[in-house]
């Protein structure tokens, strides 16, 4: 069978298997997890013929587009990893504001492609991370309090089911399909070989504002972005890291985001974050500057992901007062790791004129978003950060209103990451589409073993 497959395919113990699997996962920090087949594909054939090779050696299944996945979710033991990343092509129609791109690409190339014809799609705030899982999670994106999550914008998508045959799902055929490509993430049972999405007219201003505070602002700026987070359109990214700027110690920095048409409407958006009640206290400012959203991937996001490190994150939405908050914030800083670790709050839903949610699979989100990331060196750390991580997130629990797939802690604290209904109805379709569990599920979910004596031994 593996004769078939254009691409590479390399088991377990074969010359370049080990830094392939350890490639698959972008930081240093790599799970203990083997795959016994790599197949590295190079078109839509190649993973077609990967899904029958799967079936013939009773192997489940896990999928790879960017290996962004903070916990290595597709590195699975004794599966057949599907490598898409060499899946990149794209395509663009101007006038009918419509593309399809393939999983491999990027988020920030398919974001320079169509800023070049004026256009644009919510793509994701790091530079390195390619569109499958992006989307097959949700999509947190730049701009997503104007479009919402990106899947939102997925109009159909082009896959390999686990029969290994190609379909085609949009809002018409194999709706069901759709529906849990909008959100299933590392749970979804079929490989998306292309996905097609919606375009938007690019706003003609991009406007940036910085603030950065001792952590003895913390308090003062972390209630004031929940208490505004919810009515202003201007995107809040709101970070505490240690940092040179504060000798090290916690610094809390302020970065607010305007996507306008209008340079007037931009500061007109930016100025709600001079009435900060810590503003007499700020260390140094960044006002009303003009950029892209490459610039703040590069230059705003990027450094505080080193793949040299191991990382684990950790996340959750939540509506509630800071108040509620406070004493575990109070207590993390006291103990925050060394840089690049850090946290992140974004505003995300409840600003006028956000789109209406679809049905789809994604169906838990909330008015703020916080994300916990450490990252560290030693492996003999492992369970002191990945303690100091999910202790500090499960503290929280009882403020949470869930999590969103993509900076997933699910092996250490499970939690809600779509309703109880949309989960059930995964689970029913998985029954259908993927009857014998070819596809393995999310990360610490246990796995059916597939059922060896219904597959065709000719593939």
């Amino acid at each position: 069978m593996a004769n078939r497959i254009e691409g590479r395919v390399l088991r377990r113990g074969d010359y370049r298997y080990e830094s392939l699997r350890r490639e698959a996962c972008w930081h240093s920090g790599v799970p203990d997890r083997h795959p016994e087949v790599i197949v590295l594909a190079n078109n839509e054939d190649d993973v077609v013929g990967a899904v029958k090779l799967a079936k013939e050696e009773g192997l489940r299944i896990a999928v790879r587009s960017g290996g962004h996945s903070w916990s290595g979710s597709h590195l699975r033991d004794g599966t057949l990893l599907i490598d898409l990343s060499n899946l990149r092509h794209v395509t663009v129609d101007t006038e009918t504001m419509t593309g399809a791109a393939q999983p491999g690409i990027k988020g920030s190339e398919l974001n320079s492609m169509l800023a070049e014809r004026n256009l644009f799609f919510p793509t994701g705030h790091c530079t390195g991370v390619t569109i499958g899982g992006y989307l097959l999670q949700g999509g947190f994106a730049w701009a997503g309090r104007d479009y919402g999550p990106a899947c939102m914008s997925v109009t159909g998508i082009d896959a390999v089911t686990a029969e290994g045959e190609r379909v085609h799902a949009d809002e018409s055929r194999n709706t069901d399909l759709l529906w849990a490509a909008r959100g299933a993430g590392p749970g979804f049972f079929a490989v998306v070989t292309r996905f097609h999405v919606k375009l938007y007219p690019r706003k003609r201003i991009t406007m940036n504002s910085g603030y950065f505070w001792p952590a003895s602002a913390a308090r003062d700026v972390y209630g004031f972005v929940h208490e505004i987070g919810r009515q202003t359109p201007a995107e809040i990214n709101l970070m505490c890291n240690r940092d040179p700027l504060t000798n090290d110690e916690p610094l809390i920095s302020l970065n607010a985001t305007a996507f306008t048409d209008t340079e007037e409407e931009a500061r007109e958006q930016l100025s709600v974050f001079e009435s900060c009640p810590a503003r007499a206290q700020v260390l140094t400012t960044r006002l009303n500057e003009l950029t892209d959203t490459g610039a703040l991937s590069r230059l705003g996001t990027d450094p505080h992901y080193d793949e040299t490190k191991r990382y684990l994150a950790d996340n959750m939405w939540t509506h509630v007062s800071f108040d509620s908050l406070w004493p575990n914030f109070e207590a993390m800083l006291q103990s925050w790791p060394p840089a690049p670790s850090h946290m992140v709050l974004y505003n995300w839903a409840g600003c006028e004129g956000q789109p209406e949610r679809p049905p789809m699979a994604f169906s838990v989100e909330d008015e703020l978003y916080y994300g916990l990331y450490a990252a560290w060196s030693d492996p003999a750390e492992d369970q002191r950060y990945t303690d100091w991580v999910t202790e500090h997130m499960r503290a929280w629990e009882p403020y949470s209103s869930g999590i969103q797939l993509a900076d997933e802690n699910l092996i250490n604290r499970p939690c809600r990451f779509v309703t109880d209904e949309n989960l059930r109805r995964l689970d029913d379709l998985r029954a259908t589409w993927d009857p014998d569990g070819l596809f393995v599920s999310w990360l610490g979910r246990p796995e059916p073993a597939v059922n060896a004596s219904v597959i065709d031994p000719d593939g």
